[in-house]
């Protein structure tokens, strides 16, 4: 049997215990709050996983609120599927249940109490596991079918990529970048074309940096794993921090192109420098592959090879300062200043 639990965040006991139904999953979990109404809600997704079914085809959006410590049923709402992901949407609730992409509204009765109303759903997805919100834009990351990318006009799709790629989970960098990661171990970021963009080119997204992680990533989040002084010019560098499955939490920020193009000419010197273990080629190592193709990394950086500076002799720190027409104590200190964004 499956429970929901609500935890004290300092000794993380049991401050109250919600049973599901038997056979039913929590699949996802939510706080947040809707429109026209500022009370914080706990929403969670549910699937009752049946022996002899293969997939769910039936599930629950649970709709609680905490009083006085204990966790209160407020409203429920069936589904046909699996709710695999939610998402707080422009005051309303986003969730992806099978095939589809579901929006609630959050409406108020006649006699005082609240629930969950239907408003729109896109169809058409293989299987919605994961998906992420930025304004008016939902990017969705599905089993086969890749990553595409949703507008809120009733809900509609914007653009996709058309290689078949299982992915694991996705975030929006901006308003144009994506990240995602796949069950290669990859990561992959792409970008919305414009609307100039011819029109065979209006509809689909661009990949535009590719990489080989060696980790299964279950979750993105943006946010730091450090304090930044405001005064930094690292502390504006946006970070996103990742959680694998082999429980390892890592970071990924975006790079000015000047500090980008910096780090790459030093990344390039230091494989001549450090050999990997066995002879493996880093180059090779960080290419990123699926079933049918490999390609070789491009606009990702290795962190953990450009800190490896710090760590080399002196004769092969002098070695690279001499390629790289910069003074050794000036490429400390700036993989130094790389190394305060984790």
């Amino acid at each position: 049997m499956h429970f929901i639990r609500l935890l004290d965040d300092q000794t993380f006991e049991f401050m109250s215990t919600y049973p599901l139904d038997q056979y039913e999953n929590g699949c996802s979990i939510l706080s947040c709050s809707f429109s026209d109404d500022s009370n914080v809600y706990y929403c969670v997704g549910t699937a009752y996983v049946m022996p002899k079914e293969k997939e769910p085809t039936k599930g629950r959006i649970l709709v609680f609120v905490v009083e006085d410590q204990k966790l209160q049923l407020i409203a429920e709402k069936e589904t046909k599927g699996a709710v695999y992901s939610i998402n707080a949407f422009n005051g309303k609730l986003l969730a992806a249940i099978k095939h589809t992409i579901q929006l609630y509204k959050w409406m108020l009765r006649d006699d005082g109490t609240r629930e969950l109303q239907f408003e729109c759903k896109h169809r058409g997805h293989m299987l919605g596991i994961c998906f992420q919100t930025r304004g008016d834009f939902i990017v969705v990351g599905e089993l086969m079918k890749s990553i595409s990318l949703l507008i809120y006009e009733h809900v509609v799709e914007r653009a996709r990529i058309y290689d078949a790629n299982w992915m694991s989970t996705v975030e929006i960098l901006d308003d144009d970048i994506y990240l995602g990661a796949d069950n290669h171990f990859n990561l992959v970021t792409m970008r919305k074309n414009g609307k100039d963009a011819p029109d065979e080119k209006w509809g689909r997204l661009e990949v535009v940096g590719e990489y080989h992680l060696c980790e299964f990533v279950s979750r993105f989040q943006h946010g730091s794993l450090v304090m930044h002084l405001p005064d930094s010019d690292v502390g504006q560098i946006p970070t996103v921090i990742f959680g694998t499955s082999n429980g390892v939490i890592g970071v990924i920020a975006s790079l000015p192109n000047e500090m980008y193009l910096f780090f790459e000419k030093l990344q390039s010197n230091l494989r001549k420098v450090i050999k990997g273990v066995g002879g493996l080629s880093h180059e090779r190592w960080r290419s990123c592959y699926n079933d049918k193709k490999t390609v070789h990394a491009k606009n990702f950086l290795d962190g953990n090879l450009i800190e490896s500076f710090l760590d080399l002799g002196k004769g092969r720190m002098e070695e690279i300062s001499k390629v790289m027409g910069v003074q050794v104590e000036e490429l400390m200190k700036r993989v130094e200043e790389l190394r305060r964004l984790h």
